[in-house]
């Protein structure tokens, strides 16, 4: 049995608990301690009580008080809509020609883009536009398929390109090998021809020239220029979208060719906030 004694240095009691000479002694908590350990079981108690709290088979404790978090953030939003409805309103009532003459809302436009941006492009588009060689096109040079004008960058924004939207832009280059138009030997000669044109130097009169005036010149032009109402790139530099720029992968997209496909933000985003990115985009550097 346990025997309590008085420690001699101490003066405290001690437990009775006893190991290898060393004695237990029981010295109460201090009652600053165990006042603030009450006060904090009383907090938890009136919090239960005021906030939600204790989940339930179908929901949680709603609590006196109706808090919730996405109430509090739904009231954050709503005064910050509140805060931006002004110049909002006067982007929604202006065309994108206005609005990047009027300074002010240029520069909230230029602002409220770029977040758009980067929420909404950028995962394909990359940061600032800078594009993804082989599969998304770079929106910061002056190399457009449908167009770098306000205009024309507002109207693919909000229709898309090759999507379910019956606005969509829409342009498909014909699978010259693969439906059997073009033979193998015309497809080599057509692609040392747009090899030569993107070097500076088309190869005239050679047999590739020949097969490009009968099936590419409609859509590229003559010169290999391109046409932006068709969504044609041009084909006289050196940008490319899904080639390298080499015989070979040029040959490939010509047998076979890939093609694009955008969203119509008109569906997932507002007139204003299209606004904001058609003269965002046009602003990066390659806007005509």
């Amino acid at each position: 049995m346990a025997t309590v004694e008085k420690d001699s240095v101490s003066g405290q009691n001690t437990t009775g608990h006893e190991w290898d000479g060393i004695k237990e002694l029981n010295t109460p908590l201090p009652k600053w301690w165990v006042y603030v350990f009450w006060a904090t079981v009383v907090w938890a108690i009136g919090y239960w009580f005021m906030y939600p709290a204790w989940p339930l088979l179908n929901g949680y404790t709603q609590g006196s008080l109706g808090y919730s978090s996405r109430g509090e953030l739904a009231m954050e939003l709503d005064a910050q809509k509140k805060a931006r409805s002004t110049w909002l309103s006067k982007i929604e009532a202006s065309d994108t020609g206005a609005i990047e003459k009027d300074k002010d809302l240029l520069r909230y436009a230029m602002a409220g883009g770029k977040i758009a941006f980067n929420e909404n492009c950028a995962p394909c588009h990359g940061a600032g536009g800078v594009g993804v060689a082989g599969a998304y096109p770079t929106l910061a040079d002056d190399e457009w398929l449908w167009g770098g004008t306000l205009a024309d960058i507002e109207q693919t924004i909000k229709y898309g390109v090759r999507n379910a939207n019956k606005d969509t832009r829409v342009s498909e280059m014909p699978k010259f090998g693969v439906d059997g138009v073009l033979k193998a030997d015309q497809i080599a000669a057509v692609a040392d021809y747009v090899v030569s044109m993107a070097n500076k130097a088309p190869a005239k009169g050679s047999a590739g020239e020949t097969v490009f005036a009968e099936n590419c010149a409609v859509c590229h032009g003559e010169d290999g220029s391109g046409q932006a109402a068709l969504g044609a790139p041009a084909l006289n530099n050196q940008i490319w979208l899904f080639v390298k720029g080499n015989k070979e992968s040029v040959a490939a997209q010509v047998n076979n060719p890939k093609h694009g496909s955008m969203p119509a933000w008109a569906e997932r985003l507002d007139a204003s906030t299209i606004k904001m990115l058609a003269v965002y985009v046009h602003n990066l550097g390659g806007g005509k």
